[in-house]
């Protein structure tokens, strides 16, 4: 039996505390959660072996940063991770409470369990498999883990827009990603980018009473679900002049890859628990998901909400939306595009403004990199099949990071599954695939180091 198995009800205890600190970036309420995260991951990675662990403050919450330099000559690797979580709402759909784990199931059940904190921890162990037995690593390691992934990151991406020569490494390795299917280990190359934003539009300088004025006053809601409607039309497709001409189009090759992963339409409904799919015409789901930009409301306030009735036409409404980008898209561009679409689109009566929250660019990772090649080999012997290929519909915004300012490609690693619900009521991480997950990193240090 070897450390990982030997320790693996050590691992699990450590999970559970770390699941049990509330750390929501974007509630200011949660700031001391926040700092307690940071502090607990600070702790778990001197006590790995990593004496040099600590925390960079700066502008918004603190980086968590360690490095061991012990191999000359070998590769450095950069290991990232997050450490703060999606608020829980709503929590009445929780079976269990969200900041107290249970595990059903090989299941564990909590808020952050597998975005990002149980795959975070996997990338711990796995460097503290070997300082523990051997005293050393067989590659350089430095981990760069933040608390604002799900708010912005800001603070991550100021400090490696610096470059600082302590982030110098040949790749960056992250777990934050989802195997395609339970028992098959997924490499994902392929990143969607985002820009997220408000929509505020204004009407009357007041709420106005809706009989008096009713018929003659502009109403914000009504005139942002036509902004919307006229940004997508019923089909889909998107209807922003230029929005789409820059799309790299996948490869033949990848388009056969995707074509042999196990996937039905019927599991991918019952999955979502929708009725029906939806999106643009003549293109396949996983290019829809993963190679195809789109734009999505997210929420609209205004007006009265409450129980009952109130009759009342709002002064203003605001729409939370984003826009999902692929390669080659470019971020100021998407964003100038939008901006212009809407005020071409914008009803009589009302005023229209776009307020840009945060933005992350696409990427695309080469298949053929020795890293990539390592990870897909540690992954085939931890879980004995063969290791896919597939992108991701979501945004990991560092890696576009660390693309740009470290030149550097990103490992995407990922052991979640597809129902893992994250940021939904439920979150769970399938114990299994922590800990064979802590084994596949453990032996893709070692493929690298060789």
């Amino acid at each position: 039996m070897n450390y990982y198995e030997q320790n693996r009800t050590s691992f699990l205890e450590g999970l559970k505390t770390f699941l049990r600190i509330p750390s929501i970036s974007t509630l200011p309420e949660h700031k001391p959660d926040i700092r307690r995260a940071a502090e607990f991951l600070v702790q778990e990675l001197r006590s790995a072996g990593l004496a040099s662990a600590e925390l960079i403050e700066g502008p918004g919450n603190p980086l968590v940063y360690a490095e061991w330099l012990g191999a000359p000559g070998k590769p450095t690797l950069l290991l990232y991770g997050h450490y703060d979580v999606q608020p829980a709402d709503p929590l009445e759909e929780w079976k269990s409470p969200p900041f107290e784990p249970e595990i059903r199931n090989d299941n564990i059940y909590a808020r952050g369990a597998c975005d990002d904190k149980g795959q975070t921890l996997i990338l711990v162990k796995a460097v503290e498999g070997f300082l523990k037995t051997k005293g050393a690593l067989p590659v350089n390691v430095k981990f760069l883990i933040e608390g604002e992934e799900e708010s912005g990151g800001g603070h991550i991406t100021a400090y490696v827009k610096q470059r600082p020569p302590r982030l110098a490494a040949d790749a960056a390795v992250i777990c934050d990603t989802e195997m395609f299917a339970p028992e098959l280990p997924t490499i994902c190359v392929g990143l969607r980018g985002i820009v997220y934003g408000e929509l505020h539009v204004e009407g009357a300088s007041h709420d106005l009473h809706s009989g008096v004025y009713g018929g003659a006053a502009p109403n914000p809601i009504q005139a942002i679900a036509e902004i919307l409607t006229a940004l997508k039309d019923r089909e889909g497709r998107l209807q922003i002049p230029g929005f789409c001409d820059r799309i790299r189009p996948p490869s033949d090759k990848e388009q056969a890859a995707w074509a042999r992963l196990p996937f039905t339409e019927e599991e991918y409904l019952k999955e979502m628990g929708a009725r029906e799919l939806v999106g643009e015409p003549g293109y396949t789901v996983f290019e829809r998901t993963w190679a195809r930009p789109t734009l999505e409301v997210h929420g609209i306030r205004g007006g009265f909400t409450g129980e009952g009735a109130k009759t009342v036409i709002p002064a203003r409404a605001v729409a939370k939306v984003s826009m999902r980008l692929v390669a080659d898209q470019r971020i100021d561009e998407a964003i100038a595009q939008f901006k212009s679409a809407v005020a071409e689109v914008c009803p009589k009566g009302v005023s229209a403004e776009v307020k840009i929250l945060h933005v992350g660019d696409a990427s695309l990772t080469d298949p053929d990199s020795p890293f990539i090649r390592a990870a897909a080999q540690a992954l085939t012997e931890a879980f004995g099949k063969e290791t896919v290929y597939t992108r991701s519909g979501g945004s990991i915004p560092i890696v576009g990071v660390f693309q740009k300012h470290l030149d550097i490609p990103s490992v995407l690693m990922g052991f979640g599954l597809p129902d893992d619900n994250l940021h939904a009521p439920n979150e769970k991480f399938h114990l299994p695939n922590f800990y064979r997950g802590i084994e596949a990193v453990a032996r893709f240090l070692e493929i690298v180091g060789q």
